[in-house]
Order: structure tokens, then C-alpha cells, then sequence
């Protein structure tokens, strides 16, 4: 199954169709549009949004290098890779943020070189039965968002740090403007916002492209929404696959729980003061402690005690003070007689749920724990 869909925009038609040969050979490739006209392919860009463009330099009427600027406009995912008789074209090639630059005549290992340089973008996946791309992008445990070549992005205001980490946990969904610009800037006037908003989503963009993530803001009726295109990160892998592992009720996979248990790395985008974060934030907090109930119960019932031990000192490095998963796993130590362990784990949760709620622990807890030490 190919990965990459492409597009080719040559006006030599024996060149266009010696290039239609060579590219549909690669394995990584389905051609799904190619055209002598420039003007043509512009029309039929948006529908096809081809994950990478061929284009020639040279086209009368208008060139490659403009018609890359218009694609870049109109679908900011898509990759160019120019191709030229004339090696002087280069610099300003990459002035438009070219993938590659081939100088004709076309050859397979040009093409596979394009290829090589696309998969190194980003890993590919698979999920549930369709072909995806992990990316460098980190939402669980605090937001961390790197180039496909690990270089931690600088975002170059707050305000536009902020866009885009709601943009990623709400992917694929139209957003009102004036709702984005209430949450950035709640007591601004309506006409500074609207400015604002505009220059913010300019920035945004700008950084994806720049920084070769595959993803796109498109602008809707009412607003804007994230295009993710082929990327795949924690976030939006987690809700895709616990849709589909619980449809309407509990986990029903075992290998499949664990995946997104590796992928919680702990809150979502904890550290980051963004209020409209809290109801989702709980909401996957839910999703992960369900999945770690339903791993535990599918280990005891296997008698695998180490591994439920492990699954639990996880869950508690994250919420040390989660008192149902702080008695299980101290109920675990208790069973195999390990009341070093007991001591231990009850001194840190007590010491923490001080701290933490400013409370004693529960009575019912140190009961328990009493008990268990005899």
C-alpha cells in the first residue's frame, strides 16, 4: 500500500509522461493527479491535496516557483519538490521551502531520495487498520513540540503556544473566531481581537511550515480548524484508539490498553495554565485510570502480581494521591508479606496527601494499612 499521494505539474508532456513511469514505479507513491497546466492543477488542489507536488520550474503563464506559493496557501501539508533543467533555480527553491530540488533528467534514485526524505518526517504507523505518522509533538505530560529532526520548537508568542495546543485537542473541528479570541483575550475590544487572531493563526502557520510538521489551520465558514493530514500524535492517537477499543463500554483488548497506557505520560499539557484545558484534562484522566482498572483486573485474574505491581507504582508516580489505586498496590505488597513495601508507599501518600490536600488520610486507609502490618 503506498503512503504518499502525489501530484506532477509538468508542461512537456513526454517529460510528464516519462516522470508518470518512474514515480509510479516507487512503491511509496500513488500519482492521484498530474497536469500540463499549471493554472489546471491550481483548480484541482484543493480537492486532491496531494501529500507531495512535482513541479517544473519552468511553465508559461505561471512558473513553478509561483505556483508553489499559491499551493502553499491553499494546503500547507503538501510537500514540493521542483524539477528543473537549470541548477540556478535552487536558492530560490528553497526560499519557498522546498522538500527537494531535482535536476531532470528524472531518475529513480532522485525518486527514491524524495521518498527517503518524506518517511524521515515522520514514522509510520499503523492504526486501526490505516496507515498514520507519529510525530515529535507531546501534549500528555506537558506540551513538547519538536521538528522531525528533534529540535524543540520556539514558539514566537505565548498567545500563539496557546492556539496551537487547543488546536491540537480539538483536531479536525471548526472553531468558532470569536470563540478563539475570547479564550486568548477575554478583555480585549472586538477590533484589536480580531487583529490579533489574524496575526496569531499567520504566526502559527508560518512555524508549521518552517518547521516541517505536516499539518495545515484551515480557514472555515465561522472559523478555523486543524488539519492534521497524515501526522499522528499522543493526543489525538489516544482518542482514536479508545473510541474504538470501548465503543460503548469497558476495554475489551489487552494489548491494545496497553498502547495507550504508553502513550499517557501523565495530565494533559500539564504545567500550562490554560483554564479550558481542566474539563478535558479530567476527561482523559478518566480514560487512563479506566484502562489501568482494566489491565490490573486482567492481571490478577492471570495471577501475574509483578506485573500488576509495576502497572500500579506507574499509575501512583503520576497520582500519588489516588487513594483506590494506593490501597491496591499496597494490598499486592500485603499479599506477597513485603511490609517494607507497605511501610514505604502508605509514608509517601501520607506525606503527599498532606501536602497535596492539606488532610489527614482516610481513616478507612489506615485501618487497612494497621491491619496489614499486624
Amino acid at each position: 500500500m503506498a503512503l504518499f499521494q502525489v501530484c506532477i505539474v509538468e508542461d512537456e508532456k513526454p517529460i510528464l509522461d516519462l516522470m508518470k513511469v518512474i514515480i509510479g514505479r516507487n512503491p511509496y507513491f500513488t500519482i492521484t493527479g498530474t497536469f500540463v497546466s499549471p493554472l489546471e492543477a491550481l483548480d484541482h488542489l484543493p480537492r486532491l491535496k496531494p501529500d507531495v507536488a512535482f513541479l517544473d520550474v519552468e511553465m508559461p503563464r505561471m512558473n513553478g516557483l509561483e505556483l508553489a506559493q499559491n499551493i502553499s496557501k491553499l494546503s500547507e501539508r503538501t510537500k514540493i519538490v521542483f524539477t528543473t533543467a537549470y541548477r540556478h533555480y535552487a536558492l530560490e527553491a528553497f526560499d519557498v521551502y522546498a522538500l527537494d530540488y531535482i535536476l531532470k533528467p528524472v531518475t529513480p534514485a532522485a525518486i527514491e531520495r524524495v521518498a527517503d526524505r518524506l518517511l524521515k518526517l515522520h514514522r509510520p504507523v499503523v492504526l486501526n487498520g490505516h496507515r498514520a505518522w507519529t510525530s515529535a509533538i507531546k501534549c500528555f505530560g506537558g506540551l513538547d513540540v519538536r521538528s522531525p529532526e528533534g529540535a524543540p520548537v520556539r514558539f514566537p508568542t505565548r498567545m500563539t503556544e496557546e492556539l496551537f495546543a487547543y488546536f491540537l485537542c480539538h483536531p479536525g473541528k471548526e472553531q468558532s473566531k470569536w470563540q478563539l479570541a475570547d479564550m486568548l483575550w477575554p478583555d480585549m475590544k472586538e477590533e484589536r481581537v480580531s487583529h490579533n487572531l489574524h496575526n496569531t493563526i499567520y504566526r502559527l502557520k508560518k512555524l508549521l511550515k518552517e518547521n516541517g510538521i505536516g499539518m495545515d489551520i484551515q480557514k472555515s465558514n465561522e472559523g478555523y480548524l486543524l488539519d492534521t493530514g497524515h501526522v499522528l500524535y499522543d493526543v489525538l492517537a489516544f482518542e482514536k484508539e479508545y473510541d474504538a477499543l470501548t465503543g460503548a463500554g469497558d476495554p475489551k483488548d489487552a494489548e491494545q490498553a496497553e498502547r495507550l497506557c504508553a502513550l499517557y505520560k501523565g495530565p494533559l499539557l500539564d504545567g500550562k495554565p490554560y483554564l479550558w484545558k481542566m474539563p478535558l484534562e479530567e476527561a482523559h484522566f478518566n480514560k487512563y485510570t479506566a484502562l489501568v482498572r482494566y489491565l490490573i483486573t486482567e492481571d490478577l485474574a492471570k495471577q501475574k502480581w509483578l506485573k500488576a505491581e509495576q502497572r500500579l507504582e506507574a499509575y501512583v508516580s503520576l497520582y500519588p494521591v489516588h487513594e483506590e489505586m494506593n490501597r491496591t498496590l499496597m494490598g499486592l505488597y500485603a499479599m506477597r508479606g513485603d511490609k517494607e513495601k507497605i511501610v514505604r508507599q502508605y509514608s509517601v501518600f501520607e506525606h503527599t496527601y498532606r501536602k497535596v490536600l492539606g488532610l489527614e488520610p482516610p481513616q478507612e486507609l489506615r485501618d487497612r494499612v494497621a491491619s496489614w502490618l499486624g
